[in-house]
Order: C-alpha cells, then structure tokens, then sequence
C-alpha cells in the first residue's frame, strides 16, 4: 500500500492521470545470471490508467512486478529483471515487439546465445490495476488525516485556554 501511495503522490506532482479504455502490452523478463529470457504476446488491457501530457502508464513497476512474481511461482525463476513495454495502438507495440526478439534472436556469428521461452495467453495476463480505488482511498486517508489533526488543533487551542484561565485566577 506504502508502494502505491509513493506512486500516486508522485504522479500528482506532474499532469492529472486519468483512465483510458484499453492499453496494450507485453513483457519481457530476463536475468543476469542465466540466458534464459521471456516474452509474452501483446495483450490488450483494459481500464489502465496513465499521466496526461507524458502519457506515461501508472504502475509501470507494479505491471512488471505481476510478471515477475508469476515467473517467480508457476517457472521457479524468481527475481527476473521485468519490463513492460505499452502502447495505445497494437501495431505500434507489435513493431517494438518484433525489433526486441530480433536483440535476442539474430547475432552476427549465427549462434544461439539466448533460450528464448514463451508465456502462451493462457499462461499469464497482465491485470488492470484499480487507480480509481487508490485514489479514492488516499483522498479518503488525506481526509482522515487532516481530521484528526483539526481536532489534535483544536484540544491544544481547549488546554492552553484552560491554563490561561487558571492563571488567572
């Protein structure tokens, strides 16, 4: 929870996030200890939320952290450097898909460097994560918060009159 409301009051330092319909994305895990690397498909995720001007997706860390636990529990490849690439259009993403399997596929001396496995839809999906929920709930501790402290004021505000009629007489 602490993680998320890191990010929701750094993404309230730049432009407003807001929802959009759907998102695509795929992933890609790696590790610096093996040659073994992963790829999903390209995915359609729906109601994802990202910042305005930078259109920057929410929760980037916690989409790759979804993989990366996933691969962690279902392949017992646990602590895999994750990545999540995104895009609002499919074909764009396809592209970028197509140009990073080439990084891991084709080398200059013809041999295969990398075992390249893929995650098959049915095997793992990225989940949308409830922005709108999070922000509810920080705007609803912010609340709770200055609430208390209103009334933390207002008992010192009560005590120091108290002392000062005292003193009086």
């Amino acid at each position: 929870m602490m993680v998320m409301m890191a990010a929701l009051s750094v993404g309230s330092l730049s432009a407003k996030p807001y929802p959009v319909p759907k998102m695509y994305m795929f992933g890609f895990a790696a590790s610096f200890t093996d040659t073994i690397v992963y790829f999903t498909n390209v995915m359609e995720v729906e109601n994802v939320w990202i910042e305005g001007k930078n259109k920057f997706l929410l929760g980037r860390s916690t989409y790759s952290h979804q993989l990366r636990d996933y691969l962690g529990q279902a392949h017992q490849m646990p602590m895999r450097t994750c990545v999540v690439m995104y895009d609002e259009k499919r074909a764009n993403l396809e592209k970028k898909l197509i140009k990073m399997k080439k990084l891991y596929t084709k080398s200059k001396d013809k041999k295969a460097h990398f075992d390249i496995r893929y995650l098959a839809d049915n095997e793992f999906r990225f989940k949308a994560i409830d922005w709108q929920k999070m922000l509810d709930e920080a705007a609803a501790e912010e609340a709770a918060k200055q609430k208390e402290e209103a009334k933390a004021s207002d008992t010192k505000k009560k005590e120091k009159k108290a002392k000062k009629k005292e003193a009086k007489e």
